[in-house]
């Protein structure tokens, strides 16, 4: 899965238009990025890459790139 496949996925989760997302964009800028997106995150994580994501792990992203880093 391509980066872009992957950053598809995190704008269809927390229903963002298409391209609204870049791996440099910041989450704190992104005002969809709620306590309900990060548990959406740690589904789709668990779902679809068998990756648990833990507060600390959540509390360390930063930018799209960090999430799309442990999305292997």
């Amino acid at each position: 899965m391509t980066d872009q496949e992957k950053i598809a996925k995190l704008e269809e989760i927390w229903e963002l238009d298409e391209g609204t997302l870049a791996a440099d964009t910041v989450l704190a800028d992104v005002d969809e990025y709620d306590s309900m997106a990060k548990l959406s995150l740690i589904v789709l994580m668990d779902d679809d890459f068998g990756v648990k994501l833990t507060g600390d792990v959540i509390k360390g992203f930063e930018t799209v790139s960090d999430i799309l880093k442990l999305m292997a």
